[in-house]
């Protein structure tokens, strides 16, 4: 029973972290990305400059598109496809086409096309970088990158590359080298951007401690932080003294605890600290 309400707790935490996040990508979408014709790839690249030669919104566009996708997911992954991205799918179209009902814009929010610019790069990739740690995506071309990564041997990563930027010359051509030349600074900077957010997401501290008496930092890690640690028996290259080596990860806020303590409690400690954006195990990440 306590199992069953620790996952209902969980998945309700991960589910309302997807909806935030997705609201985040609608904002940047809708308010930054749309008004100012910046394409710089994915379906909602695709519903700007698709609008500018249809009869249609830009948010029906990406809903229909969105629709399509995740029915090519249905039929050529099965339920590979994902609960999580069906529902983030669904949501960003349906939370653009209610923007558009609800909130209308006919221009650009700014007369500052860079300022706009940064936020439709930041908040969208922001809102990836949370989708894609808690093992999600915005759907759309991902759906379409997991189904040549199963069924094809083509390069990813290059494929989706060359997909975003015939959008970004696309917009080009329907639209003026301005905005063009914008959607191929977007297109640059989005994956710099998410990928520093997630390293930033996870962010850990690797603590390397040399000391004389380890009993004290131990106990403070493990009562006082709740994490653990791993202690070696070592000995000095230059006095050929006995020292104890502990190891141990925290996170970023416990790591100003933990130095404090040490500094406070044994100042002639030797402390390493690194940073880690990558840990798998008990307490921090697990492997699924």
């Amino acid at each position: 029973m306590h199992v069953d309400k620790q996952k209902i707790r969980q998945t309700f935490q991960e589910y309302t972290l997807l909806t935030v996040a997705t609201l985040i990508l609608v904002v940047g979408v809708y308010l930054f990305k749309f008004p100012n014709h910046f394409s710089f790839g994915g379906v909602t690249g695709i519903a700007v400059v698709l609008s500018a030669v249809m009869p249609a919104t830009p948010g029906s566009i990406t809903f229909v598109i969105n629709m399509a996708l995740l029915l090519l997911g249905f039929l050529f992954l099965g339920k590979d496809a994902g609960i999580k991205t069906v529902y983030v799918s669904l949501l960003t179209s349906v939370g653009l086409s209610a923007a558009e009902i609800l909130f209308p814009m006919e221009h650009a929010l700014t007369s500052e096309p860079v300022l706009e610019l940064v936020y439709a790069i930041v908040l969208p990739s922001f809102s990836s970088a949370i989708l894609f740690n808690i093992g999600a995506s915005g759907g759309g071309t991902d759906i379409l990158a997991m189904i040549l990564k199963k069924h094809t041997k083509f390069n990813i990563g290059t494929a989706l590359f060359l997909v975003d930027l015939g959008i970004v010359l696309a917009s080009c051509c329907v639209f003026d080298a301005q905005t063009g030349l914008f959607s191929l600074c977007g297109l640059l900077a989005k994956s710099l951007v998410v990928d520093g957010v997630i390293e930033n997401i996870n962010l850990c501290k690797y603590f390397t401690i040399i000391c004389d008496n380890p009993d004290p930092i131990c106990e403070f890690i493990t009562h006082e932080l709740k994490r653990s640690a791993t202690i070696h028996h070592a000995t000095g290259a230059y006095q050929h003294n006995e020292k104890a080596v502990i190891i141990t990860i925290t996170r970023r806020s416990q790591a100003v605890e933990l130095r404090n303590f040490i500094r406070k409690t044994q100042p002639g400690a030797f402390i390493a600290i690194t940073n880690s954006s990558e840990i798998i195990g008990k307490g921090f990440r697990g492997f699924n």
